[in-house]
């Protein structure tokens, strides 16, 4: 069934494809929802087309809706997670339950938009609301998402996904779908729907803004099973952790995976996951004992030693498998820098730590979706721009997995600052691959929501959590740790150059989690070969391209990473819609002068069909000085290349302790 009207209590409507079992009317199913703003008739139909019929042919009712604001539901979108999202989610589900092929019992899926909201509408406690899968997504909107990490603003993520979502939500409804009020709807999206940077770059620290949504606020309000999956490569695998401990039903799968479906993510191997997600669902919703219990509770891919590369067809390592998180078969081990060294014992030392604000270049991608180009590349082409420590070879192989924390004795020459922690695996043959890191505003080292200003010159005690890793480096591998006061374009700038001053002694290690196999790693799961739905077809009319430069001018002291993607655009043969999108990114500073600092975003999307064509444009740049950060947007909408829409703000936001 296409373009299902699904009535909201405040007269909107919302619209959703649902595939069917042939014989759902006389045996009514299970549903499952998954609940987007990324447009069903086009952006996402083909990733649908390979999820929600192989569901409805395992029987279910396969269930996908267009949130208020986006693809052809009424409204605008006003910003993420919102309570009306939930709402609405919620009205659904009662429409789910009312309907003749429904057994009113409902599940929710979802990566990484579709992961947030499945927590949060778990976290209304619908009593039909029996189970949920979320991929790539969050329990702590503040901590884990492309806003803030650390307490630091996301150079590189804050506005290209907020410019993201001012060009996504500016797209029309469809009129062989609505009719003839898809233009007034249109001309709304494009001149009224804000752009989100406003409001996320107004909530610098974590305060009642980012709590809704956050479930890690009560856990307890999330009772249902949850099955917690993500990859190694994604930005939001720390969460799986924290759910595994925290919720008692949870359910959790870390692959070698970037921020995708399982069944198709890259690096290799991927998995059968879809007859997965039929497992969970099964056990949940129709009672059937599938086996999925029997096996350990959290799986993991622990990765073996690989040289950096920007891309990987495949990660090798194996799984292991585990009942309970945090588990006995992890043990801290303390690293401790001084001198150059990482040794096994402390010793006393102050090492100054300079700033370069060119720092990070060769980070990679904040949260890589798995194009070319999106890893670390080589981290000697880093490290001569922060201090590191690095360890004698290791005498026998180690399995680090878990969270790494970076415990440090420091102080600061001025009242904002930060500090940012590399942790990587150097081969016997010299290459440094990056394998985990983290960054802490020093101005939140008591705390995210009450920051205070340093005092230049004392000394502070603080903790730096590092990404979650699951990592085996063999014997003859040495640690590398690197410290710095930058790391541009994940970080934005301090707004002064500050220089940090290290203190080893005791109180200044890397705490790395060490595991130990057990018994259970002998039961994980023999993943099958991935299945999916045959894809719908569709005729190509530009061919993707994707280019990553970095450019360095050093005459005028610049440095820049211009990130370019083309992906292509496509014709849909079952509906006749074509769809296509461009964007390019570019990051700027200057050397020794964090204000130079500017990010700018270029957006272009289209959606037509025949003789009726649409095309968004949009341009977003972030700059700052020593007070206030500057943000300017604007948007053009063109009907068969006719202007007949524009907009723009210009905002001006203060400085809150970033």
């Amino acid at each position: 069934m296409t373009h299902v009207k699904i009535p909201m209590p405040d007269g909107k409507t919302l619209r959703a494809h649902i595939w069917l079992p042939e014989d759902a009317l006389e045996h009514p199913v299970p549903a499952l929802l998954e609940y987007l703003p990324y447009r069903k008739n086009d952006f996402t139909a083909i990733r649908d087309s390979a999820r929600h019929p192989y569901f409805a042919g395992h029987g279910y009712a396969s269930i996908r809706v267009d949130i208020r604001g986006s693809g052809d539901s009424d409204g605008i979108l006003l910003d993420e997670y919102l309570k009306q999202e939930q709402d609405d989610a919620l009205s659904v589900i009662d429409w789910i339950c009312d309907q003749p092929w429904s057994t009113g019992r409902v599940g929710m899926f979802g990566k990484s938009w579709g992961g947030f909201n499945s927590l949060q509408v778990a976290a209304r406690e619908h009593p039909a609301l029996q189970a949920i899968m979320t991929l790539c997504s969050t329990d702590d909107r503040y901590q884990d998402d492309v806003h803030y990490r650390g307490g630091n603003i996301l150079a590189s993520d804050m506005l290209w996904w907020a410019s993201t979502m001012f060009t996504y939500n500016a797209r029309p409804q469809d009129p062989a779908v609505v009719g003839d009020t898809w233009r007034d709807n249109w001309l709304e999206r494009v001149t009224d729907t804000p752009p989100f940077a406003i409001e996320w770059l107004s909530h610098q620290r974590r305060d009642d803004y980012w709590k809704h949504g956050s479930i890690n606020e009560d856990y307890s309000k999330v009772s249902i099973p949850v099955f917690a999956v993500g990859g190694w490569q994604d930005a939001y695998t720390d969460a799986i952790f924290r759910m595994m401990e925290h919720l008692p039903n949870a359910k959790g799968l870390i692959g070698p995976w970037a921020h995708e479906y399982p069944e198709v993510a890259t690096p290799e191997p991927t998995i059968g996951f879809l007859q997965e997600a039929i497992r969970f669902f099964d056990h949940w919703l129709k009672d059937t004992d599938t086996g999925m219990y029997d096996e350990p509770k959290f799986q993991a891919w622990i990765q073996e030693p690989e040289k950096p590369r920007v891309t990987y067809d495949v990660r090798p390592g194996r799984w292991i498998g585990m009942d309970h998180w945090p588990s006995n078969d992890v043990t801290s081990e303390k690293w401790y820098p001084s001198g150059q060294a990482l040794s096994k014992e402390s010793h006393e030392e102050t090492i100054l730590i300079p700033s370069v604000q060119e720092h990070g270049f060769y980070a990679g991608t904040f949260c890589p979706f798995g194009q070319p180009g999106d890893l670390p590349a080589d981290q000697r082409l880093e490290n001569g721009k922060a201090v590191v420590f690095t360890s004698k070879p290791l005498q026998e192989d180690v399995d680090y997995f878990g969270e790494p924390v970076f415990h440090a004795r420091l102080s600061a020459d001025a009242d904002n600052a930060m500090v940012v922690v590399r942790l990587m695996d150097k081969a016997p043959t010299g290459e440094s691959t990056l394998i985990s890191w983290g960054m802490l505003n020093l101005n939140h080292y008591k705390s995210h929501e009450h920051p205070e200003a340093l005092v230049p010159g004392d000394i502070y005690d603080v903790k730096v959590k590092l990404d979650s890793l699951g990592q085996k480096l063999t014997k003859g591998h040495r640690l590398e740790v690197a410290i710095a006061p930058t790391y541009w374009t994940k970080a934005w700038p301090s707004p002064t150059p500050v220089n940090l001053t290290l203190y080893t002694d005791e109180k200044t290690y890397l705490d790395l989690p060490v595991r130990q196999p057990n018994k259970r790693d002998q039961d994980v799961r023999v993943f099958d070969i991935a299945e999916t739905a045959p894809i719908i077809e569709r005729d190509v009319i530009r061919q993707e391209e994707r280019s990553l430069d970095i450019v360095h001018a050093p005459i005028d002291s610049t440095w820049q990473i211009i990130d370019y993607s083309d992906e292509g655009s496509r014709k849909l043969k079952h509906n006749g819609i074509e769809h296509g999108s461009i964007n390019k990114n570019v990051y700027t500073i200057k050397e020794n002068d964090p204000l130079s600092a500017t990010a700018e975003c270029f957006w272009e999307l289209t959606v037509g069909r025949d003789t009726w064509q649409t095309k968004v444009k949009t341009y977003s740049k972030m700059t700052s000085d020593q007070n206030n950060f500057y943000l300017r947007h604007t948007i053009t909408a063109y009907e068969n290349d006719q202007e007949v829409a524009s907009n723009q703000w210009k905002n001006t936001i203060p400085r809150d302790f970033n």
